[in-house]
């Protein structure tokens, strides 16, 4: 790697009722090791389906939730998970949540960065919020080190959701806009790779292509078509449990209503043209227009240092 690069250093600790980032200071990394990153809700499952499903050429009913765990969530700590990630002898593949100042960062590894539009990710996150069970509030908010307020129920009101995401900067769970932003300043780096929602779901198998160059899995291609089959929605929803956090125990309608339905454009018929103008003119204020114009459309423009 280029020694001139300046790669991020961690700066801060982000720990509530869902997140502990103390866990990276102790992760050790190797040099293959894949991170996938989003805010949440953009397609973190999918992707890390998908490279489970490049390296291990097709192979079903992978243990995904298992092999590919999140790796600053609270549950279980640190002192469990930890042993179980460095135990792991395939290439490993975890995910975080984290903004990139409380992240500690490797100039080896790869990464997967996935946008998706806020308004998608507030409608993803209110389904996924909506039919959480007590039993996922009360092993959250009570599990021994919660610093915070515990996680509140959501209220049955999407729309209304949606503004308080917006508006109070990613309410309930943790920051947003600061941690899109924080990503998208360093999109230029070598081993960091921006893949959108929408685009996956425009081409799936194209893109699937582009991530695997770039992560360097040398996958059989005759295995191909099993390959793109097991990452489409519908054979993930048919075999949603191994790829859900928990099997998906937390969940009214277990793990199928994890994964839901993948759709974008759902706020479309329930956001007033006043709640439109007003998101168009909040994501410019809060990400510059470049990066706005990405998380809305999938799009860089052209020469964007984000390309890959």
């Amino acid at each position: 790697m280029d020694k001139a690069i300046k790669w991020p250093v961690k700066t801060r600790e982000m720990h509530n009722h869902t997140m502990d980032s103390t866990i990276w200071n102790d992760f050790k990394f190797r040099d293959d090791d894949i991170v996938i990153v989003t805010y949440g809700k953009t397609g973190t499952t999918w992707m890390q389906q998908i490279i489970s499903q490049m390296l291990f050429n097709g192979q079903e009913d992978m243990p995904v939730a298992d092999m590919s765990p999140w790796l600053d969530f609270r549950l279980p700590n640190k002192e469990i998970k930890l042993p179980m990630v460095e135990a792991q002898e395939h290439r490993r593949f975890v995910k975080t949540h984290l903004p990139i100042d409380a992240l500690v960062y490797s100039p080896k590894a790869k990464y997967i960065y996935i946008g998706r539009d806020v308004r998608d990710i507030a409608w993803s996150m209110f389904n996924f919020h909506y039919y959480s069970k007590d039993m996922m509030y009360d092993a959250i908010n009570n599990e021994p080190g919660r610093q915070g307020p515990p996680l509140p129920k959501p209220i049955d009101d999407v729309v209304k959701y949606y503004q308080e995401m917006v508006w109070w900067n990613g309410y309930p769970w943790w920051e947003m806009w600061g941690s899109i932003k924080g990503w998208w300043d360093i999109r230029d780096l070598p081993n960091l790779m921006f893949v959108h929602f929408q685009n996956l779901k425009d081409d799936m198998e194209g893109n699937m292509r582009k991530i695997g160059k770039f992560l360097e899995i040398d996958y059989d291609e005759a295995k191909w078509p099993e390959i793109v089959e097991h990452c489409t929605f519908d054979y993930m929803k048919a075999h949603a449990t191994p790829s859900v956090p928990m099997g998906g125990i937390f969940w009214e309608g277990g793990a199928e209503t994890f994964i839901h339905k993948g759709t974008n454009g759902r706020w479309k018929d329930l956001l007033s043209q006043q709640d439109i103008d007003h998101y168009e003119k909040t994501i410019v204020e809060k990400l510059g227009e470049d990066c706005a114009h990405w998380i809305m459309t999938g799009d860089f423009k052209p020469g964007d240092p984000g390309i890959k």
